[in-house]
């Protein structure tokens, strides 16, 4: 497979030091085109490759670098459904996207976008927007590994949901036309108003909503609550605590803790120059408000599924006795798309991530930035809580599931818009279901591929290969 990078269009011929500047319609023809050497219907169904990697190898190899005492709560967590498996399992699937057949088309990748990695956050603006939420994999890659995981999120989803399996077929394929549709109306877009599009939340609120009362209701305290919890007050209250005249972080462990000297030896500097580094990464003005706040303490904080195990962290700073601001540290690693996409034009995985959203994303935090520690390992930093919504999918009907996996198709397709060519990416897909019930087909058999690598992976817990540590209230 090709290793160009996503600003390698094929169109981009120049003739002394001038680009040609071609129509919409005319690189929608070259994208069509393209299905000459990759037809769409190639791009339908999974049959692992004869030398497919063994899943559970994939998954000890992912576990390399990170807090050996956290590995059992990451595959604790993965434990719990095929669902949360997917989820934890990025590395096995970006293996597996490597076989299939590509447009030869890039963009800038989220490389981890199942339907839970989408949601609503606030701006710098304070306007709440729904988009990509979580790039740690980003890196530039074939636009279709992105949908396929997307497509494929959806239908394990339904079968969590005990959906009937013709229904989650329909939502995979709700899901790629929304992607479809979208990309062919950002392809004839201006550059800049694809630029300025975003999902704002009361969009999402409407929809999810419906002609339901009762639902929208329900959606309009999900977000209130949310506001309030990501004010500075709830936040130290739940996290922080006064020891003497410096407030502390809350240790509760094993998932709240303070480092020890071994793990942090840079606690006694205060993370100078950590801190210098992540300062120099900020915008200037960015830079003004930062120098306000003094680091008094940090700990260790784990989040998610795919990040436990690896050095992710929460920093309070204070400006004013009043005043104080939470930073969530989070270690950046290789992404798991490299060894088959091309190794990161950045040096530093913080900034890779940091690029990717600044990318990707239509607003990304303010105080978004990188660093590296004194051990070497890379990261990337951004408030703990900014008005940060994710979806809750128990006791969702396929129309709820529809009409949020469309929400999360149109945000994939204007992050990678962006980036890409939506006029070459939308004159391959066409303007006729084929392509939508080709994803489809791909979403459903790689559905059942994800359900046997699950049963692997719970037969290799049970029969001690694998620690798991299930926890009571995750």
């Amino acid at each position: 497979m090709s290793k160009a990078r996503f600003d390698d269009h094929p169109e981009s011929t120049t003739e002394n030091s001038q680009t040609a500047v071609l129509s919409p319609e005319e690189r929608r023809a070259q994208g069509s085109a393209l299905r000459d050497a990759v037809s769409r219907e190639a791009q339908g169904g999974w049959k692992p490759p004869k030398k497919r990697r063994d899943p559970i190898d994939l998954l000890v190899a992912s576990n390399e670098g990170r807090m050996p005492e956290l590995v059992p709560i990451r595959f604790g967590r993965m434990l719990q459904s095929a669902f949360t498996f997917y989820r934890g399992s990025a590395a096995i699937m970006a293996a597996d996207l490597a076989s299939t057949p590509s447009s030869g088309l890039r963009v800038q990748a989220c490389g981890d976008a199942h339907l839970l990695n989408f949601g609503g956050f606030a701006t710098p603006e304070r306007q709440v927007v729904f988009d990509v939420n979580d790039l740690d994999e980003t890196l530039p890659a074939p636009w279709e590994w992105d949908l396929k995981r997307l497509a494929t999120s959806i239908v394990i989803a339904a079968q969590y949901l005990r959906l009937h399996e013709n229904e989650a077929a329909r939502a995979a394929t709700a899901t790629v036309r929304a992607y479809r549709e979208r990309m062919i109306e950002y392809s004839s877009m201006r550059s800049l108003d694809v630029w300025y599009d975003t999902i704002p939340l009361e969009r999402v609120q409407a929809e999810m909503g419906g002609s339901s009362d009762k639902l929208r209701k329900l959606i309009a305290r999900r977000i209130e609550k949310a506001r309030q919890q990501s004010t500075v007050e709830s936040v130290f209250l739940k996290l922080a605590e006064h020891h003497g005249a410096l407030p502390k972080i809350k240790d509760n462990p094993p998932l709240v803790f303070h480092f020890s000297e071994e793990q942090a030896p840079a606690m006694r500097t205060q993370y100078r120059e950590a801190l210098a580094t992540y300062r120099e990464s900020l915008p200037e003005h960015v830079r003004v408000l930062f120098d306000r706040f003094h680091l008094c303490d940090l700990a260790a904080k784990v989040v998610g599924v795919g990040s436990v195990g690896t050095l992710c962290a929460v920093g309070l700073f204070m400006a004013a006795d009043n005043d104080p601001l939470f930073l969530q540290v989070k270690e950046a690693r290789a992404s798991v798309l490299e060894p088959y996409a091309g190794q990161s034009l950045h040096a530093n995985h913080g900034q890779r991530v940091v690029a990717g959203q600044r990318l990707m994303q239509a607003a990304s935090d303010m105080f978004l930035g990188w660093t590296t520690g004194e051990n070497g390992r890379h990261f990337y930093i951004r408030q703990l809580r900014d008005v940060k919504i994710s979806a809750i999918v128990e006791g969702w009907d396929v129309d709820r599931l529809i009409i949020y996996s469309r929400l999360c198709a149109r945000a994939l397709a204007r992050a990678h818009a962006r980036s890409g060519d939506a006029a070459l990416i939308a004159g391959y897909m066409g303007s006729s279901s084929l392509f939508d019930n080709a994803i489809c087909e791909f979403a459903v058999e790689y559905s059942d591929q994800n359900q046997r690598d699950y049963r692997t992976f719970v037969k290799a817990v049970r029969e001690g290969r694998l620690e798991a540590q299930v926890e009571e209230n995750p």
